[in-house]
């Protein structure tokens, strides 16, 4: 059994070392996920990955039942939070400028996080929670793909399912999120 998903079991068993443990383990990957979302950022931009993972990581830890039982399932995790920290912070910056007009965006435009995109982040994290209430498995693979950089069958691992279901979800939560950020 791998180390992570070792310490993970231990972690649901209530040992508070293996958290302590853990983190140190996966850093480099929740270092990659994070420097995934924020790669194309504009210079002078105000979070970088290591704030991101860092923040990620004091909410995680602050989880009081962290309930992943591989490392591709925990990297699913962790993606989720960075989207909230993302979001979150879109959503101040937002409420700062209070700018609308929003313009149209693709969705890989939308992963790129910028204060400029506030707004376009914000759009894409309520299009995937409508996704997320009419079909929660593939608001499920975006999130993985798109957040947390996983691969098709990583994904296909984490939910469960085969590859073919992952791309078929994938291609059709596209095409769901590209209409409802048109409509938007």
């Amino acid at each position: 059994m791998e180390p992570v998903t070792q310490l993970l079991l231990r972690l649901r068993e209530g040992d508070e070392q293996a958290r302590e443990q853990l983190f140190p383990l996966i850093y480099n990957e929740l270092r990659r996920v994070a420097g995934a979302l924020l790669r194309r950022e504009a210079p002078g931009h105000t979070l970088a990955p290591t704030a991101l993972v860092h923040e990620a990581y004091l909410r995680l830890a602050d989880a009081d039942h962290l309930d992943a039982n591989s490392r591709s399932h925990f990297l699913g995790i962790a993606a989720r939070a960075m989207r909230h920290i993302l979001v979150d912070h879109a959503r101040s910056r937002d409420a700062a400028k209070r700018g609308g007009g929003l313009q149209k965006v693709t969705l890989e435009e939308q992963l790129v996080y910028s204060p400029d995109h506030a707004p376009q982040i914000v759009a894409l994290h309520n299009a995937l929670e409508e996704l997320a209430r009419l079909d929660p498995r593939k608001a499920q693979v975006i999130e993985l793909r798109y957040f947390g950089g996983l691969e098709g069958e990583e994904i296909a691992q984490v939910l469960n399912i085969g590859r073919a279901t992952v791309t078929r979800d994938l291609r059709t939560a596209q095409a769901w999120l590209a209409q409802a950020l048109r409509q938007e």
